[in-house]
């Protein structure tokens, strides 16, 4: 049952700040960053849409998160056994309504913010946005979840790759290109990537509260395994671009993120303590960025 029993709205600002899981936000700012990158490089630089897809992709991803920590605690996949940093309403820091009218908040918000950008793009993104505030609450909903049947892998691929790169190229350029979506899918890969550290930590934790996660399913080494062809194939779609397109060459700086990936395989590789992979999720992240800030400099240059 859940046990967030405080007062919902009196939580210290620093509580609500950790609910809303900052450090997973990459995942929604990187290919915001990209989709951007190709849109200037292409002259269709649009501020006001730009601005707008940042937000919307922002909100859902918070929407998310805290919609996540809401369902986790109520079907008991959050317990006090978790591996992972504190959770607000798991910890009784703030109620379990209080989580629930929170994320509902935030995806009302996000629709409404949305509401511009298909004034300026039209219907295909009012579909686009419906579909990934659904993805959202269905990541954590039921047991047919995304999360507990094994699926979330690949929306998080398709929605935080091809769809938010090609989403914030088409509300700028009003147009889109394959490559946009080539290219997206390496904030994509990407992605999976940090998700599958995440499920290879919570990986007792989630068996025991019925989530059949690919983690669940195949076991750690095929977390692992699955980390590694993120990664990679993430550093080598804007190389391979480079090479048979004639693209800038300077877009192909990303391939580098395999030098530091090197290490955090090896740690993934030799942890025996979930808890020992917590900073895995932080450097991970920090491959996504660096990804994103490299080919996005390297586009446009």
């Amino acid at each position: 049952m859940p046990s967030g029993s405080g007062q919902p709205w009196r939580a210290a600002p620093a509580v609500w700040l950790g609910a809303l899981r900052p450090k997973t936000l990459t995942v929604a700012v990187s290919p915001v960053m990209v989709g951007c990158a190709m849109a200037y490089e292409a002259g269709a630089w649009h501020a006001a849409a730009a601005a707008c897809a940042l937000v919307c992709a922002l909100l859902i991803q918070i929407g998310t998160n805290l919609w996540n920590d809401y369902k986790d605690l109520a079907s008991g996949a959050d317990t006090e056994d978790r591996k992972g940093p504190r959770r607000a309403a798991q910890a009784g820091l703030v109620s379990h309504g209080a989580l629930k009218a929170a994320a509902l908040g935030v995806f009302a918000t996000a629709f409404l913010c949305g509401l511009y950008l298909v004034v300026r793009a039209g219907w295909p993104i009012l579909v686009v946005g419906l579909l990934a505030i659904a993805s959202g609450v269905l990541y954590s909903t039921s047991r047919f979840s995304l999360a507990r049947t094994g699926l979330a892998d690949l929306f998080v691929l398709v929605f935080f790759g091809p769809v938010a790169v090609g989403g914030t190229y088409y509300v700028q350029a009003l147009a889109l290109e394959p490559i946009v979506l080539l290219i997206g899918l390496a904030p994509g890969l990407l992605a999976v990537a940090i998700l599958l550290v995440n499920n290879i930590r919570d990986m007792a934790e989630d068996g025991k509260a019925g989530k059949r996660t690919l983690v669940v399913r195949f076991g750690k080494k095929f977390g692992i395994g699955a980390w590694v062809f993120c990664v990679v194939i993430a550093a080598l779609i804007p190389l391979d671009i480079v090479l048979f397109s004639n693209a800038r060459a300077w877009a192909g700086l990303p391939v580098v993120i395999v030098l530091p990936a090197l290490s955090i395989f090896h740690r993934m590789y030799s942890a025996t303590d979930p808890v020992a992979l917590n900073p895995l999720l932080g450097a991970t992240s920090l491959l996504l960025i660096i990804h994103s800030v490299l080919f996005s400099i390297g586009w446009i240059i």
